[in-house]
């Protein structure tokens, strides 16, 4: 559940490519791609460049949901990547969305960013939430957009707010030095995951992964990757967490005292695979999720390379992945 839009790559030679882009989306499209059912509940326009974002999730096998075309125009941010490969946006966008179209199962419902912080659509992404939680786990990534989302001070009670409705939440180190600067992220994923959630992910760079449950932290190292460019890889590891979760029957309401009681064996499990899924996006050009045949051709050690994944570049030349980039 969130935006869809138009990412317009502005490559500073003068040339620009129109690329569908969100980061609800790019996990919706990771996930279909990793063989589940993938519903992307959104908000664009049936026009030209709507109509990249309609060919692009059909391709990934991806369902709209009905009364997500009823913008006024699709959404566009204009993104600059720079020769490390971090990528700059300058967004124009409106938010909202029809909930009323809502699909009947579900396991799981992911939300993000810019959809839940921008109105009038966010407080009804938070209000069905509210109501889905009866059926189904809920994933929260805050993917911090500076851009468009304003202060951080206020920021932060929404933020905040998402968290505790959450049962999973994931958040890059870039995401929480924005939002509480100058905290460790061991104490904020900690305080965060005391507000409700069974599981917090704070991906960190050169320094891999680090997740809060109720029975402590648990860390496990990066992977090595060479890096083609950084778009998506935040999305496609939340979309990991939530593969690997459903593979191993974590995912639905039923199983929220299961997921509550993790162990930490099972959390390095987790962040292994959505780690190794990462590195894949990022070893190609754009949010080109793998498909899970993909990923299990990649279990074995990834080769030493330029980067590693498991937190977010977002402007820094230090090569580190994990996070969608702003």
């Amino acid at each position: 559940m969130g935006e869809a839009l138009i990412d317009i790559l502005n490559t500073g030679d003068g040339a620009s490519q129109h690329v569908a882009g969100g980061s609800p989306m790019n996990t919706a499209v990771a996930l279909a791609r990793l063989g589940h059912d993938a519903f992307l509940m959104t908000h664009y326009a049936d026009d030209d460049l709507g109509a990249l974002i309609t060919s692009h999730l059909a391709a990934s096998q991806v369902t709209v949901t009905e009364g997500s075309l009823s913008a006024s125009r699709t959404p566009t941010a204009a993104a600059t990547v720079g020769a490390d490969g971090a990528a700059t946006y300058v967004f124009d966008l409106e938010w909202d969305i029809d909930p009323s179209h809502t699909p009947e199962q579900l396991d799981v419902v992911h939300s993000a960013s810019i959809a839940t912080v921008l109105q009038p659509g966010a407080d009804k992404v938070f209000t069905l939430l509210e109501s889905l939680k009866a059926q189904a786990t809920i994933t929260f990534d805050p993917n911090a957009r500076p851009a468009i989302m304003g202060d951080p001070a206020d920021v932060r009670p929404v933020v905040e707010r998402f968290v505790a409705l959450a049962d999973v939440v994931k958040a890059s180190d870039e995401d929480l030095e924005w939002l509480y600067p100058g905290e460790p992220l061991d104490a904020v994923i900690t305080r965060w995951q005391s507000l409700g959630p069974a599981l917090v992910v704070a991906t960190r760079g050169a320094d891999g992964a680090l997740a809060a449950t109720a029975s402590g932290l648990t860390s496990v190292p990066s992977r090595k990757v060479t890096v083609i460019d950084t778009v998506g890889a935040g999305d496609t590891f939340s979309a990991g967490i939530i593969d690997e979760l459903g593979v191993r029957g974590l995912l639905g309401a039923s199983q929220r005292e299961a997921l509550r009681a993790i162990p930490s064996s099972t959390v390095e499990a987790v962040l292994n695979h959505a780690a190794a899924c990462a590195a894949i996006t990022v070893s190609r050009q754009g949010a080109n999720p793998p498909t899970r045949a993909e990923v299990r051709g990649s279990d074995a050690p990834a080769p030493a390379g330029a980067a590693s994944i498991g937190g977010t570049v977002s402007g820094s030349p230090r090569g580190s992945i994990g996070g969608t980039l702003r």
